[in-house]
């Protein structure tokens, strides 16, 4: 408190700051929809397709791209909102949508279609937004907006779609441009619509350095005091007890993982990044010491750090080092690195971890799959001994199935390696396995390309993939199968793989008995409700909902693992609460408490 500060003028600020935001007009208003719409009311069995994730099968997780925006909106006057629509809609069946969008009186709505699992609620809530606010410019982006650009324009409630990975600047620009009615032709990355028909503005926006904006952290507790409405900014279910946060060290790949909708030949394509760009060590630690100031909790490194080269991953750890924060950091590897690197991250970092996505076992489907991997199992395994005869606090190998050149047996194969890995005998390691789900992602060479990899396609154009999303069962669901392994095997082979691991998991001392039993329980009903699902096919609509309904989302999660088997080990006290009364004071009296 400053000298000569009244407690009444204390109060007074505090209601003033609060009328202050419930009049202010939002400038913008960036909607996260659920995967499908009407979830609560359709009856789906949406499988283990984000059992590998934080979110659920409501994909609620909103992507990082909205904080950037609002940093980046924030420093230039623009006031924004996020609110999660998904978080608040899974959380609670009576929060009802449209009353909650009629109350806001946005000057724009953002709505990310970032995720092609989104394509149904996105648009859905975008039909809901110009309904209630018919002169409110809609906009879109994302990557699948940015594949679908041209379909995703013709819905008449999509006013605007932006294309690319780095859309602030545009956005803002847009959002000038519509307050002062200029013309909307010089807006790079920018799709868009008006009598005269549709026009595709020139792709020329891709910056070459990725510190031009920050990545504030900070903003969701500022967001979550100013409209008293924590929820719609949280990132995913569970986030508040499992506050993992992630940052983004790269935008652009230079692997060839057939796939992968970020690969290289995607980001060529769809996002203009003929190479990979990566953020300066000093963005990417700057970034985690502001995440540190508020969360206990581990961060992640999405990216491998050595695609940087080794000069820039020795200046982040480094940096690190310099930083001490007291935070786990996890580290992503995309192959082996060398072990001396490992020694280092060892000697800068007093916490770690490691998360490799080896894929298969089988060194035949892995060249499939990421054209010469370049490292062996032998390989693998030497980095994990090193890894767990130092610091390391754990270690996560991912598996998936729906590869290809991978059959039903080399699944099962999959299995028996993992046992392999445990039999290694450090508690620290565990494996999971999960299949390439619902979709391959568009722009991916799988999707491009089918025949040529060997994968068919169920889906094509956007509104195809919406119809998709809302079928019964997940293996009707998926867009894809291959030529060894059809939708109905991928399934089999799933619930298969999730069996004997689970029970591995059990035996090797992994997850304790009654977790597996319950995951074990789990696998047996989804697999019930399948074949329930099944016989309904023939039968009408109106019946099978019935039969089903109310039934699905206990049979989609958790169901090749326990989901908590993804998360850290908790905290008493996961938020540093007094950073949080600094905003909040920083926020009501425009300072920070002396």
């Amino acid at each position: 408190m400053t000298p000569g500060t009244s407690f009444r003028s204390l109060l007074k600020g505090y209601f003033d700051a609060i009328a202050t935001a419930r009049g202010k007009q939002v400038d913008l208003l960036l909607l996260h929809a659920p995967s499908v719409y009407d979830f609560r009311e359709h009856a789906i069995l949406y499988g283990p397709v984000s059992d590998m994730i934080p979110s659920s099968t409501v994909f609620e997780m909103y992507p990082l791209g909205f904080l950037t925006i609002a940093s980046y909106m924030r420093k230039r006057g623009v006031n924004v909102r996020i609110v999660n629509l998904a978080l608040r809609m899974m959380n609670n069946r009576q929060f009802d949508v449209p009353r909650f969008l009629a109350r806001l009186n946005p000057k724009a709505v953002g709505i990310d279609l970032h995720w092609l699992p989104h394509c149904h609620g996105a648009i859905e809530v975008a039909r809901i937004v110009k309904e209630l606010h018919p002169n409110v410019p809609v906009i879109m982006g994302g990557l699948s907006s940015s594949y679908f650009h041209r379909e995703l324009i013709t819905y008449k409630q999509v006013d605007f779609v932006f294309r690319g990975d780095s859309t602030e600047p545009p956005l803002h620009q847009l959002l000038l441009t519509l307050a002062d009615g200029s013309s909307l032709d010089k807006i790079p990355n920018l799709t868009w619509k008006d009598q005269a028909g549709i026009h595709v503005n020139p792709h020329t926006y891709v910056p070459t350095s990725l510190d031009y904006v920050d990545l504030r952290p900070d903003l969701m507790a500022e967001m979550a005091i100013r409209y008293r409405d924590l929820e719609s900014v949280l990132p995913f279910n569970g986030w508040w007890s499992n506050p993992i946060t992630a940052v983004f060290t790269v935008k652009g790949c230079a692997s060839e993982c057939v796939t992968c909708g970020s690969s290289h030949t995607t980001c060529t394509d769809l996002t203009k990044r003929h190479r990979p760009v990566f953020r300066s060590p000093e963005s990417v630690v700057e970034n985690m010491t502001a995440i540190s100031r508020l969360s206990r909790g581990p961060i992640f490194l999405v990216g491998d750090l050595l695609q940087g080269g080794e000069s820039y991953a020795a200046e982040v750890l480094d940096r690190l080092q310099k930083a001490g924060l007291p935070n786990e950091t996890v580290f992503e590897f995309f192959t082996v690195p060398p072990i001396s690197f490992l020694h280092d991250i060892d000697r800068c970092i007093p916490s770690w971890s490691i998360e490799f996505s080896p894929e298969s076992h089988e060194q035949a489907v892995r060249n499939a799959q990421e054209g010469e991997a370049g490292y062996t199992n032998d390989d693998m395994e030497v980095m994990f001994q090193a890894a767990l005869a130092l610091r390391c606090h754990r270690i996560d190998v991912f598996f998936m199935i729906g590869l290809p050149a991978q059959t039903g047996s080399s699944v099962a194969a999959t299995i028996d390696y993992c046992e392999h890995l445990f039999q290694l005998g450090d508690h620290r390691l565990s494996c999971f396995i999960s299949p390439m789900g619902p979709f391959a992602d568009p722009g991916s060479r799988s999707f491009e390309d089918p025949e040529r990899f060997g994968y068919t396609l169920f889906a094509h154009t956007l509104e195809e993939h919406r119809q998709l999303l809302v079928q019964p069962s997940w293996e009707q669901i998926l867009n894809y199968e291959t030529k060894w392994m059809t939708r109905a095997e991928l399934v089999d082979a799933t619930y298969d793989a999730a069996e004997r691991l689970n029970a591995l998991k059990i035996f090797y001392g992994r997850i304790s008995r009654n977790r597996g039993a319950k995951v074990a329980q789990g696998i047996a009903e989804a697999r019930a409700l399948r074949a329930r699902i099944d016989a309904e096919m023939g039968k009408p609509d109106e019946t099978a909902s019935t039969v089903l309904k109310g039934e699905i989302n206990r049979f989609s999660v958790s169901t090749v693992c326990d989901k908590r088997e993804l998360f850290w080990p908790r905290r008493v006290f996961n938020f540093k609460m007094l950073e949080i009364l600094r905003i909040a004071w920083r926020y009501y009296f425009g300072h920070s408490p002396e």
